[in-house]
């Protein structure tokens, strides 16, 4: 399923089904001053989407027995070949007018998941019937490490205000007041936590499960869902409540943004579930 968070706008998240691979894209919501790509045709599309499309045709492309250091460092060179040659030093200072994605990967071949930047699955083991037992089954994420810190500072700066509700669900100027701080914490960007952006993915952010023989249920899942349940039904009803109980997301979950006004959610949202 994949759902984009204005009905106006394209989804810049991508989910990507082959015989070998299944993966979910995430294109960072773009920061970027400026165009610093190739290709007048692609103008039309934000950074993150545009991230998230070449991403999407390098999975496409990539041999069955790829690991995920291959993918790695192919993927970074496959990125790296649309930006201009001209640009790539202010790229290296700016690292938000990066094209910017995470994914997570599963591999057929090698029975592992590879989680590159922000997003999370839940993994089920099942009986030898194929039957889920919930008691078996393990969450698992990686998020940038500045995330939350920054939620928090966006969710004091709302509690201390007068504003109502309706206000920053409008105009969330509290997001707006957190961007240069998001922007410093982007210099970290490939450094102390990992994103697919062109530039050299440290492979020790890279988060790896390997899954044993035995049968397993698997969700992958955007970061557009703050609570990631076993069905896409339980799944959609927590991210309702959500909305319904803290359109603002500064209570138990906090996040950098809100369900702005005409918006369905506060994010784009892909879920995935089967079977290996």
């Amino acid at each position: 399923m994949q759902v984009p968070k204005s009905p106006t706008k394209r989804s810049e998240d991508g989910l990507v089904v082959t015989d070998d691979f299944i993966a979910v894209i995430d294109g960072s919501t773009s920061k970027a001053t400026c165009r610093c790509y190739k290709g007048l045709n692609l103008y039309s599309r934000s950074n993150g989407e545009l991230a998230m499309r070449l991403v999407s045709k390098h999975i496409r492309r990539l041999p069955k027995t790829a690991t995920c250091h291959q993918f790695c460092v192919g993927v970074t060179h496959y990125l790296r070949q649309h930006y201009k040659p001209s640009m790539l030093d202010h790229l290296t200072a700016h690292p938000e007018d990066r094209l910017t994605a995470s994914a997570i990967i599963f591999s057929r071949v090698n029975r592992e998941l590879w989680m590159i930047g922000d997003c999370q699955c839940l993994l089920t083991a099942l009986s030898s019937n194929l039957t889920a037992t919930l008691s078996s089954s393990t969450y698992y994420d990686n998020p940038k490490p500045y995330e939350q810190e920054l939620a928090e500072r966006r969710a004091a700066i709302i509690a201390a205000s007068t504003e109502p509700t309706e206000h920053f669900l409008r105009n969330d100027t509290a997001r707006a007041a957190i961007i240069p701080y998001m922007l410093e914490t982007m210099k970290q960007q490939n450094v102390t936590y990992s994103v697919i952006d062109g530039f050299p993915i440290p492979e020790q952010h890279v988060r790896i499960i390997t899954l044993d023989f035995q049968p397993w249920e698997i969700v992958m899942a955007t970061d557009g869902y703050p609570f990631l349940c076993p069905t896409l039904a339980e799944s959609e009803a927590r991210l309702a409540q959500q909305k319904a109980e803290d359109p603002l997301n500064i209570g138990l979950f906090k996040a950098t943004k809100a369900f702005a006004e005409g918006n369905n959610s506060f994010d784009d949202r892909t879920y995935i579930r089967f079977r290996v």
